[in-house]
């Protein structure tokens, strides 16, 4: 028999409590001579039913919980691109000097700043896509706003150099687009 919240038990040794949760594996009772809560297998066999309410909703068990996490593993596993610096800046360093000579220089690992480069390309995307795929926008505001998507992917550009494979590279508005 499973319980819902609100169900009233007694426990051989906790005394008189109520569910307050249930999963598929434990009951979740709070018991008033602890004035505390006690997560209790459903399968003990110390608990006594004094009112047993019908669960609200259906459970969900370890395994599901399990096989649900894996599957989203399996889908990032499949989706997540890797993509690669080009060997000749591998190891690099960004040097950034400030006209003012009394100001530091400031240094950046080329892998960190690819990595940042990489993230910009890969939010524009997701922008992309959440553009083209709302409900509320036209065509004709879709089309506008992909324009400037269009544009700044032309202005990095400059970055391509930085990718291994051109296939990963930034493309703007050419003249084949």
């Amino acid at each position: 028999m499973t319980l819902g919240t609100g169900s009233q038990v007694h426990h051989t040794t906790f005394g008189a409590g109520v569910v307050v949760n249930t999963t598929a594996d434990y009951y979740t009772i709070y018991f008033n001579t602890l004035s505390e809560t006690r997560e209790i297998a459903t399968n003990y066999q110390g608990l006594e039913v004094i009112n047993a309410k019908e669960p609200s909703q259906q459970l969900i068990t370890l395994a599901d919980v399990e096989a649900a996490i894996e599957n989203i593993f399996w889908k990032m596993e499949r989706t997540e691109e890797t993509v690669n610096l080009a060997s000749k800046w591998l190891r690099g360093k960004l040097v950034l000097h400030p006209s003012d000579s009394s100001m530091a220089t400031k240094e950046i690992p080329m892998d960190n700043f690819f990595n940042k480069i990489v993230m910009l390309r890969d939010r524009l995307r997701v922008l992309e896509q959440n553009i083209n795929s709302h409900t509320k926008l036209n065509n004709d505001d879709k089309v506008h706003m992909q324009q400037y998507i269009t544009r700044c992917y032309g202005s990095l550009t400059t970055f391509n150099v930085l990718f291994r494979d051109s296939w990963q590279q930034f493309k703007g508005a050419g003249k084949d687009d």
